[in-house]
């Protein structure tokens, strides 16, 4: 193993994770928040995307926030702040030898925030939302709508950064009781990873989160299950391309079932030589470009696929999709693809050795959730996955009744693509699944 994670519990009860690598000239600080939009409720949805923003106005100890950024960047860093759904984020790169100042900065920040300025970040928000909607003020953003149809009335529907409505409305005290629940020191993880050392962590994150107040996890509630599909959404937008996704409800990183579905999605889309982007863009030239990939959250996942194309060969895309996934519930894998895709899962956990950010979010953020796992374990789990066993999964998963579709551009075309995912051809039906699982 070339590096060292370790786990500590503060007495106030912060988790600090420090993962040593002694080899590499770089450091990355990152402090993680069980707190996002799946938090909260139609009336203040937003806040915790409007708290990441109030942070970077000051603190008690930084009231200039150019002094408060030169320091971190005068020793190679660069503050950042991020919202999801389920958590939020605050990292910086760091020169090893100047690991103090980014915990002090980031510590400040979260512990004693000025909080001022609302006005002109409520404008700044405002402002970045519009990329989610189109000129008649419609939601045109696939994950907003997948989200919104996949667990109506569940807070996972809520946009990260809110309605324009709620933002609009958001009160000061609101900002305040979401700090004051959330920013506690049982629900919050301090990682440090690169060339750090594991006492000097300890020590440095002690002192910077002095400030934070004893406090509990946050919880959730896990959202119900959608009514049997297909399930289909169209938005009408004149742009110039028809952008759709495929969404299967799917479980999560520590369920059996995981492992599989992993290497479903390699055997789908991991380089122009997997079936997706052979299928659809190398051999019919239906597509540009197509993705497939796992939206993970503590409680279930999301497998998604994701493209964009002329309006007219949209249901041909989608349909050539189904075909695809259709293959892998009918046929078991080659040993030859399936020993690719392992072999490509094993190198990329071990190339994520040498990146502090991929370390300090493995060990950090899965702390938020769970104990996080090795490298090594997870490795291991895929490339025990049989050829069987992968199209058993993929079975499971990929039916009729678990698929929703969602689809944003011009009407052209329009019925041939709803035709296609209401037939949703080869896919099997989830009685059939089960049974086949069964048997």
């Amino acid at each position: 193993m070339s590096f060292t994670p370790y786990r500590d519990v503060l007495p106030s009860g912060l988790r600090v994770v420090t993962v040593e690598t002694p080899h590499l000239h770089t450091a990355l600080l990152a402090v993680y928040v069980r707190t996002g939009s799946r938090h909260e409720t139609v009336e203040n949805n937003g806040v915790s995307h409007y708290l990441e923003h109030l942070f970077f106005r000051g603190s008690e100890g930084w009231p200039d926030t150019v002094k408060m950024n030169a320091a971190v960047e005068e020793v190679g860093g660069n503050l950042n702040g991020a919202t999801t759904r389920d958590h939020g984020y605050y990292y910086t790169p760091l020169h090893p030898a100047h690991l103090r100042v980014g915990l002090d900065v980031i510590g400040d920040m979260l512990t004693r925030p000025r909080l001022t300025d609302m006005e002109v970040e409520r404008q700044i928000i405002l402002e970045e939302m519009l990329d989610e909607v189109d000129d008649k003020g419609r939601d045109i953003d696939l994950d907003n709508l997948s989200k919104r149809l996949l667990f109506p009335g569940h807070p996972l529907s809520l946009k990260i950064a809110g309605t324009r409505e709620s933002v609009k409305a958001l009160t000061h005290a609101q900002v305040l009781e979401h700090f004051a629940r959330h920013y506690v020191a049982g629900n919050l993880v301090v990682s440090a990873a690169g060339r750090v050392k594991h006492s000097e962590v300890l020590e440095l994150a002690e002192r910077a989160f002095a400030h934070l107040p004893k406090g509990s996890a946050t919880t959730e509630s896990a959202p119900a299950l959608l009514g049997p599909g297909p399930h289909f959404h169209f938005v009408t937008h004149d742009e110039s391309q028809t952008e759709f996704k495929l969404t299967f409800r799917a479980v999560p990183e520590q369920h059996e079932d995981f492992p599989a579905l992993q290497i479903l999605r390699r055997l789908l889309d991991d380089g122009l030589s997997s079936r997706l982007p052979f299928e659809i863009v190398e051999k019919r030239g239906l597509a540009y470009s197509v993705q497939a990939g796992l939206d993970t959250y503590h409680d279930i996942s999301l497998f998604e696929i994701e493209a964009a194309s002329a309006p007219e060969k949209a249901s041909l895309v989608v349909a050539e999709s189904l075909r695809v996934l259709s293959e892998l519930c009918e046929k078991e894998a080659s040993e030859e693809e399936l020993n690719r895709a392992k072999r490509r899962h094993r190198m990329l956990l071990e190339f994520s050795q040498d990146s502090p950010g991929e370390l300090a979010g493995w060990f950090g953020g899965v702390e938020l959730f769970r104990p996080p796992e090795t490298f090594g374990h997870r490795a291991d789990q895929v490339d025990r996955q049989t050829a069987a066993r992968v199209r058993e999964v993929a079975r499971r998963y990929f039916t009729r009744e678990n698929l929703l579709v969602v689809a944003v551009g011009q009407r052209k075309g329009l019925k041939a693509l709803e035709k296609v995912v209401a037939d949703a051809e080869g896919l099997p039906s989830s009685a059939a699944a089960l049974s086949a699982a069964r048997g």
